[in-house]
């Protein structure tokens, strides 16, 4: 029993490549940590960690140990969890990341419909438009509006992105409807700016089979679809907008679609999850639901 606790100490230190970090995810002290890394090294007659004041790193021996080790230790794990799921049924927690407008917009009623059907379920969401890493986060699904992930991690497509002109009815009562995409020039328009270059993203027009793109005279620009929305609603201008973030508003009438070549299909909606011999239950099953809806 106590080589498997010295073991355990020497992957979680092997994953944190950091005593102190090892001993705050172990609830003990980085005292304590080391302690039972210098037995498991005595007990094997190893050196499996170069210490320094500033750095650490795994030997070769250590790094034969860690790959093995640690993949025992997903599998144990993944074993207690299933008892667990089993136990449990249909309780427990979900931790999901998505884009801000998409989880605001889409996810959080997909959460609502879902809960009304496993009141026992509940969620962590975290919010934000960078990727997030779910691993080391500990996210049980992450979802993506773009490219594909690519990396370690399992990726379901859930849509298509279509982009849609559109602009509100008190705009169009008081500057009219553009005739065609030339006519946008003597238009007032929205932009939207690119979160990590600060440039504006010219709008993309379906042009025979090929996407071309022009630039509008933009009276306001964001860096935040929703507050692009809000002032598109409130007939500011019109606006080159995601479809699925406005399916309500296109709904009920609140804007208004216009010129059938700025109906581009763009990038898509994406669910990722990590690599796992057994995903949760109520895991498994917010996934299969999220399957099933059509996001857009």
């Amino acid at each position: 029993m106590q080589m498997i606790r010295s073991l355990t100490m020497f992957v979680a230190v092997a994953n944190a490549m950091s005593f102190r970090k090892a001993a705050i995810d172990q609830g003990v002290s980085p005292q304590a940590v080391s302690k039972a890394v210098r037995q498991l090294e005595t007990h094997l007659g190893l050196k499996l960690l170069h210490r320094s004041t500033r750095h650490l790193s795994l030997t070769e021996e250590g790094e034969h140990l860690f790959q093995h080790a640690n993949l025992g230790m997903q599998m144990l794990n993944e074993a207690l969890l299933g008892l667990e799921q089993s136990r449990q049924g249909m309780d427990g927690k979900i931790r999901l990341a998505a884009p801000l407008a998409f989880g605001n917009r889409v996810l959080v009623p997909l959460i609502a419909q879902f809960q009304a059907l496993h009141p026992d379920i509940h969620f962590d969401l975290l919010l934000s438009d960078e990727f997030v890493d779910i691993v080391s986060l500990r996210i049980d699904i992450g979802f993506r509006t773009g490219l594909s992930p690519e990396r370690n991690v399992i990726s379901r497509k859930l849509g298509e992105i279509v982009s849609v002109v559109c602009a509100a009815p008190a705009y169009i009562e008081k500057f009219g409807m553009p005739s065609d995409i030339y006519d946008l020039q003597t238009h007032r328009c929205t932009a939207f700016l690119h979160p990590q270059t600060g440039k504006e993203l010219p709008w993309e027009i379906q042009v025979n089979d090929a996407i071309d793109y022009i630039h509008v005279p933009s009276v306001a620009r964001f860096n935040n679809i929703e507050a692009e929305i809000e002032a598109v609603k409130r007939g500011l201008g019109i606006g080159q907008l995601s479809e699925f973030l406005i399916a309500q508003e296109l709904a009920s009438g609140a804007l208004v679609p216009m010129l059938p070549e700025g109906r581009v299909p763009r990038l898509g909606i994406y669910m990722y999850y990590a690599e796992r011999m057994k995903i949760p239950l109520r895991v498994r099953r917010f996934i299969d639901f999220c399957m099933d809806k059509q996001l857009a």
